[in-house]
């Protein structure tokens, strides 16, 4: 695998995007309490949870191992249901010279949604100790599956 690249993928919700969009927009700090399995913990380290420059800090188990990582927003488009995060700190920051994550939520044309993740990122070396690019794809689909679960029972 390179030192960067980006991996993405697209799933589809039942809920409708402007609900799915809203848990990132403005709540946020619900995702431990949606997601309860692999996120366990989620708080203001500077700022709060909705504008851009705010950064949280979260506690997350990935691949069998609790980690933790603190994540900066850095763009906010809801026009598009577009937001980009920059993921720094823990076991992230000893393995990646950056990692920006962005999610944008799309309406499907007869209900419900596609949530596009994608993870742009940059290793610090070939052979990493944190958690591969891949691995947090597919940390990201089971955050998705989560939220759509809870907002489709609300």
């Amino acid at each position: 695998m390179a030192l960067s690249g980006k991996v993405e993928t697209e799933i589809e919700t039942q809920a409708p995007a402007d609900k799915f969009y809203n848990i990132f927009r403005n709540k946020l700090h619900q995702i431990p309490n949606i997601s309860t399995e692999i996120v366990q913990e989620g708080k203001v380290h500077e700022g709060d949870w909705e504008n851009v420059g705010s950064v949280q800090q979260w506690e997350y188990t990935l691949e069998g191992k609790k980690q933790s990582a603190k994540e900066k927003i850095e763009t906010i488009d809801d026009e598009n249901k577009t937001i980009t995060y920059s993921v720094f700190g823990g076991e992230v920051g000893e393995s990646y010279k950056s990692l920006k994550v962005t999610i944008q939520v799309i309406d499907k044309e007869h209900g419900g949604g596609i949530v596009k993740w994608s993870f742009d990122y940059e290793k610090l070396k070939e052979d990493i100790t944190a958690a591969s690019p891949d691995s947090f794809l597919d940390f990201a689909g089971k955050v998705t599956k989560d939220i759509d679960a809870h907002l489709v029972k609300e």
